[in-house]
């Protein structure tokens, strides 16, 4: 089992940053693909980025060159740093863990990008 707790949700506006923290206990952190995924009012879940356990990343289109997802394993804490944010960036975003055979999710942080 691994809980998962976010952190770092906010009020930002147009062309601001935040950076989401993701603090995982339980089970051991490093095995695991860390990621993010987001969902905004009337769309499905999202995938935002990933991180798995050697490193190697993964981007949705929309947030390429503006998000960074990064990982402390000595913390076993996965970060989102958002820059230049725009208002379709606005969703709660939700911390993922997985590995082959399991799958667990936080309970999500609002973002909102607005003027």
């Amino acid at each position: 089992q691994v809980q998962l707790v976010e952190s770092g949700g906010g009020l930002v506006q147009p062309g601001g940053s935040l950076r989401l923290a993701c603090a995982a206990s339980g089970s051991r952190f490093i095995i695991y693909t860390m990621g993010w995924y987001r969902q905004a009012p009337g769309k499905q879940r999202e995938l935002v980025a990933t991180m798995d356990s050697g490193g190697i990343t993964n981007y949705a289109d929309s947030v390429k060159g503006r998000f960074t997802i990064s990982r402390d394993n000595a913390k076993n804490t996965v970060y989102l740093q958002m820059n230049s944010l725009k208002p379709e960036d606005t969703a709660v975003y939700f911390c993922n863990a997985r590995n082959p055979s399991l799958a667990f999710w936080g309970q999500g942080t609002q973002v909102t990008v607005s003027s």
